[in-house]
Parts: structure tokens; C-alpha cells; sequence
């Protein structure tokens, strides 16, 4: 059997992605292109949104911009790649470039569970001791918070990652998906290392279900406290803030939990590619409309922002603004 080293003669690994005719490929190129540009539109929008608009300064939406930028960055550390791939002959990817994929899309995906689990409980805080919240959840705490998220996020899995780049690969080369997943590239390895596969299956249920514990605490709390409410009024406000946010967890972990529990576990390879291509593609997608639908004060900053671009655009092409258009600041020339 050759053995492929990766200190000398390894060159890299080849991503299968979505073996299809080539005009099912251009295809997919097109469709995952428009949802690539319309996550970063939504997320962006988000983003933008919460900078310009001096309202949305409070933790809570301040939270929810660096989670837009995580998502942005989320999907960046795959569809890129999936997109040269899918146009590729050869489907290679390098050792080096095959290893930063998997540990930029864990690092980040590991990110988002920590971020998900500071979110509640923002809203723990903001529901269930509200005179108290402006006191606790302070800037620097919420920095604090984001910043430990991020780094916890990367150091997570740096070391199995490690460990798992400087093992030898025997025989075939090829991964049967369209990213560098710790369970195809475990069964390329020469020797079966159970501690290894243990470590990362420990970690990734750690990841997964501390965080996940903490949410489902604080959403218990916060039920707890909603149904004290007096009026219904309350209550459904009261939800109504929390409601995006749930919505959000259960698609994330919904998907996540039934793939990395056990990354050695098997899987058909279609239907792991699949719930991969779910959370790591459509839910930062779906993210932005969950958010924006749900929540009055975000709906408005957008319309503000799409005004700003609007008279932006107007300027350029040195065109009146559609009358009866209401801007959110005065334009000299505009009335």
C-alpha cells in the first residue's frame, strides 16, 4: 500500500463536492452564487443597519451585528471554495488549504454556538431582571463577551486539528463531500488513533451541548418570568423578542447536533452533505429574514438604510428621488 506522508509526498486531497453532468454543475454554480451574494446582502444589511442607526446601540443589537459578521465569515470559509470546485476538472485542494478550511468552518461554527448561548442570555437579562440590565449588561461586558466568544471559537479545536494535520494518509485521496470534515479525512488516515477520534467527539459534544444547556436555562427562565405578566399584551411582546432568536437555535442546532456528536459516525454521504449544506449555507441566509421580519426596530432601520441607498443612487445618476419617498435625513436639493 503507498503511504502518502504529509511532511513529503502528500500534495493534497480531492473534494468530490456534487458529482453531476456539467450542465447540473453550472447549475449549482449559479444557485449557490445568488445565495452566497444574498447572504452577504442580508447579513450586511444587518450590519449597516445597526451602525448608522443610533437606536439599535444597545447590547442586544450590537450582539446581533457581530453575529452577522460571523455569519458572513461562516459562509465564507466554505462556498468560495465549493464554487471553484464545482468549476474545477480536477477538484483538487491543497494539504495546507484543505486543513485552514477545517479549522477556519469549525472555529466559526464553534463561534456561533457561543455567540447563540451570550444572545439568550441578553435576553434572560433584559426579560427577567430588566431594571437591573442596564447596570449588568454594560459595554464592556458586552465586548468582553463577543471578544471571548471569538477566542474560545478558535482555540476550541486547534489542538485535535493539529494533532489530525500531522497524522500520515494511506491510498485514496479522495473526500466524498464538498468541505474538509474531520470524519472523511479520519478514514484517510494510515492507523485508526481511537484517542483522537475520542478527543474530537468529546469536544464537539461539549460544544455542543454546554451551550445548548445554557439557552435552554435561560429560555426556561425567561417562560417563567413571561407567564407572570399580567396582560397578554406583555406576554406576546415578550416572546415576540425571543421568538427570532429561538428560531434561530433550533435551525442551527437542529441540523448540527445530528452530524458532529460523533464525528466518526456513519453517515451516507449524500445525506451528511446535504445537513452540512443546510447550516453552513441556508441558515446564514434564513438568519437575516428571521431577524428582520420579527423585530419592528430592525425593519425600520433597514427602510432607513435602503433610503440612504436610494438617495445614494439618485445622486450617481443625477435623478430626482421618487417623490413621497421619506428619507431619514434631510437632502439638500430634496424636499
Amino acid at each position: 500500500m503507498k503511504i502518502f506522508n504529509n511532511s513529503s509526498t502528500i500534495t493534497g486531497f480531492i473534494l468530490l463536492g456534487f458529482p453531476c453532468p456539467k450542465e447540473e454543475q453550472v447549475l449549482l454554480f449559479v444557485l449557490f452564487s445568488v445565495v452566497y451574494l444574498l447572504t452577504l446582502m442580508g447579513n450586511g444589511s444587518i450590519i449597516c443597519a445597526v451602525h448608522w442607526d443610533q437606536r439599535l446601540h444597545t447590547p442586544m443589537y450590537i450582539l446581533l451585528a457581530n453575529f452577522s459578521f460571523l455569519e458572513i465569515c461562516y459562509v465564507t470559509s466554505t462556498v468560495p471554495n465549493m464554487l471553484a470546485n464545482i468549476l474545477s476538472d480536477t477538484k483538487d485542494i491543497s494539504f495546507s488549504g484543505c486543513f485552514l478550511q477545517f479549522y477556519f468552518f469549525f472555529s466559526l461554527g464553534s463561534t456561533e454556538c457561543f455567540f447563540l448561548a451570550i444572545m439568550a442570555f441578553d435576553r434572560y437579562l433584559a426579560i427577567c431582571q430588566p431594571l437591573h440590565y442596564p447596570t449588568i449588561m454594560t459595554g464592556r461586558l458586552c465586548t468582553n463577551l463577543v471578544v471571548g466568544c471569538w477566542v474560545l471559537g478558535f482555540l476550541w479545536f486547534l489542538i485535535p486539528i493539529i494533532i489530525i494535520s500531522q497524522m500520515s494518509f494511506c491510498g485514496s485521496r479522495i473526500i466524498d463531500h464538498f468541505l474538509c470534515d474531520p470524519g472523511p479525512l479520519l478514514t484517510l488516515t494510515c492507523t485508526r488513533m481511537p484517542v483522537i477520534e475520542l478527543t474530537s467527539s468529546t469536544l464537539s459534544s461539549l460544544l455542543l451541548f454546554i451551550p445548548f444547556l445554557c439557552i435552554m436555562v435561560f429560555y426556561a427562565l425567561v417562560i417563567q418570568a413571561v407567564l407572570r405578566v399580567p396582560t397578554t399584551t406583555g406576554q406576546r411582546k415578550a416572546f415576540s423578542t425571543c421568538g427570532s432568536h429561538l428560531a434561530v437555535v433550533s435551525l442551527f442546532y437542529g441540523s448540527v447536533m445530528v452530524m458532529y456528536v460523533s464525528p466518526t459516525s456513519e453517515h451516507k454521504a449524500g445525506m451528511h452533505k446535504i445537513i452540512t449544506l443546510f447550516y453552513s449555507v441556508v441558515t446564514p441566509l434564513i438568519n437575516p429574514v428571521i431577524y428582520s421580519l420579527r423585530n419592528k426596530d430592525m425593519k425600520d432601520a433597514i427602510k432607513k438604510l435602503l433610503g440612504l441607498w436610494i438617495v445614494w443612487l439618485s445622486c450617481l445618476e443625477h435623478r430626482p428621488v421618487a417623490k413621497g419617498l421619506q428619507l431619514p435625513f434631510p437632502v439638500r436639493g430634496h424636499t
